[in-house]
This record gives structure tokens, sequence and C-alpha cells, in this order.
């Protein structure tokens, strides 16, 4: 392969000006740029990123770290954050969270990796992390954005979403219904956006008249099989419900699996929520009522703001997104109203 030194004496300039052609960066005279064009077409060269990384004074790499990558909800976030990053000549390093350990130790080990790989910035998924993981970076941290969470330290690099609101309003639209004999179906409890979701929504039960203490709730995974499982254990349970909230669409789309095997129609029998708005909502069977959740918005605002701070640019950046429900035909009037 064709190196910068074999472009710069097949032109017949030193190394300096060759570099100064190649990164765009310098005067050069328009002859001499003609003949170390010619030069690199000649070679065919390539930069290495390596060598492009040391010309520029950085990767043009931004890193990008995910709890894990499954379902339907991380794929197009991923998806959005390279369309981007591309149109703006830059690239993407992803990073999962694996092995043994617990989700926050991941999430403090994704954000090494990212750094260690040469990436000018990182976005991070994530909402276990502390204000000490933060300050444990040192200057790094002014490298570094939160999606879907808040750490007070980096307030202004923190971008996420009003969770208990959205759990207010998958309430409010059950009830709207005349729903009152609800099932929940939660996420991990260890999920804070979860723990918000589920406040919101049995807080606005509970300002209808609604004993919340005595609604049935189980605890899933927010995977389709989980929601499978929740939703048989409740057809089994014995207890009287016209509808169900599910604490995201995955979970959702499983329950609905299983209300179709089981006989149940929906929304005739029952009324499924689900939240998050994913691109599955629209085609399940029947089409899924949902919390929609600005995650392109949030995750857009974010994005900007590291590329702000990581290359100088002038993005828009807003912290204040719309929550609303997206109605569709698994949404009903209670069957006893």
């Amino acid at each position: 392969m064709a190196t910068l030194k074999d472009v710069a004496l097949r032109a017949g300039v030193g190394l300096g000006t060759a570099s100064r052609v190649v990164s765009g960066k310098g005067a050069v005279s328009p002859k001499t740029l003609a003949r170390v064009q010619k030069a690199i077409e000649e070679l065919e060269f390539h930069p290495s990123y390596a060598a492009r990384s040391l010309m520029l004074g950085s990767s043009q790499m931004i890193g990008v770290y995910i709890p894990y990558l499954s379902g339907t909800f991380y794929t197009p976030i991923l998806k959005l954050i390279y369309a981007e990053l591309r149109a703006a000549g830059l690239n993407m390093v992803v990073g999962f969270g694996i092995g043994s350990d617990d989700e926050r130790t991941q999430a403090v080990q994704g954000i090494d990796f990212l750094k260690e790989r040469g990436c000018d910035g990182v976005l991070v998924m994530s909402n276990v992390l502390r204000d000490e993981d933060i300050d444990a970076l040192g200057p790094r941290k002014s490298r570094l954005v939160l999606l879907n969470h808040s750490v007070p330290s980096i307030a202004a690099q923190s971008f996420t979403i009003d969770h208990l609101l959205g759990g207010r309003l998958a309430a409010q639209a059950l009830l709207r219904e005349g729903h009152r004999d609800i099932a929940v179906i939660a996420g991990p409890r260890g999920a804070p956006d979860n723990v918000e979701r589920i406040d919101g929504f049995l807080s606005e039960l509970a300002q209808a008249g609604i004993d919340t203490d005595g609604l049935w709730v189980a605890e899933s995974d927010f995977a389709p099989k989980g929601g499978w499982e929740a939703a048989r254990e409740l057809a089994e349970s014995g207890y009287p419900f016209t509808a169900v909230f599910c604490a995201n669409d995955d979970m959702a789309v499983g329950a609905l699996s299983y209300f179709q095997q089981a006989g149940i129609a929906v929304p005739e029998q029952v009324s499924v929520l689900g939240y998050d708005d994913t691109n599955s909502a629209e085609y399940t069977a029947p089409r899924l009522t949902t919390v929609h959740m600005p995650w392109t918005e949030m995750t857009l605002s974010g994005l900007n703001c590291l590329l702000n701070r990581c290359y100088g640019m002038e993005r828009p950046v807003t912290h204040d997104y719309p929550v609303t429900i997206a109605l569709r035909a698994s949404l009903g009037r209670a069957n006893d109203v």
C-alpha cells in the first residue's frame, strides 16, 4: 500500500506539503496541489485512520455505548446516530455491556473501551451511572453525553425524557375509556426509567380513586418473552382485568401474542397499552396503542451537543421534548362500561 511518503516522492514535494493536501489544512499553490492530487490518484493512496488522526488531531469517530442490543428499541437509535455521523463525515464505534458484572460496572468499562479506541467523544445510553463515575473520568467528562439519564455534575450534557409524565398519560388513556380493573406488566425494578413510568402510572390511578395496592403487578424483563409469560400468569391468576399496561412495547407485543393464542380478544375483551412507540407498535395485530416517547428528538439533541463539544459545531440543542399517546386499535372501551 502506498504511503504519504510515497505520494510526496512521486509529486516531488516535501512530506509536510503532501500532508497539507491530504488533510485540507494549510496553504498550497494550485500547481503543487495538482501534482500531489495526481500522485494520489496514480498511487491509489488512501490515508489510514491512524494517519488521518495524526494529521487532524482527532479520530473523527464518536463512541456510542448501549447496555445491550436486542428487541426493537436500540436498533433504530443506532441507525439514526450512524446516519447523522456519516452525513457529517464522521464514523461510529459501538460498545455493549458484556460479562457478569453489574450494569453500572459494565457501563464504566464500556466508556473506557471506547475512549481507549481513540473516540473523540462518547454518547452513553445508560441510566445507572452516578456522579462519582462521571467525576472519575476527569477532563474526559467534557466530551461525554448521557441519553435517558441525568447526572447533576453534567446536567447540560444529560438528555432524558419525563417518564413520570409518560406513566401518567398511560393511566389517563385507560381511565378515559372507563378502565378500572387494570393489570401492570412492569420492567426490571433496578431500571430507574421503569420505576418512574410505573410510579407515574400508579399515582394517576390513585388520584382517580383506584386502590393501587390491590393491583396485579408483575415484574418482567422488557423482552417479548417476558410479556408473553406475564400475560399467561395474569390470565391464569383469576384476577379480573379489562386492561393491561406494559412498561415497554416489546413486552406488550408478547402479551398481545399470548392473548391471541389464548382466544382473548383485543380490544373487545381486554385493552393493551404499551410504552415507547417503537417501530413494531404500528405492525402488531391489532396495532398497539402506546406512549410515544420522543427518542428521536432526545437522541439528536444529545448527539448535537456532543458534536458541538468535540468539533466546535453549532448544532441545535434542546432539553424539552413532547410526550404523547399514539392511539391505535389495541385500546377500546372497558367491556363493563
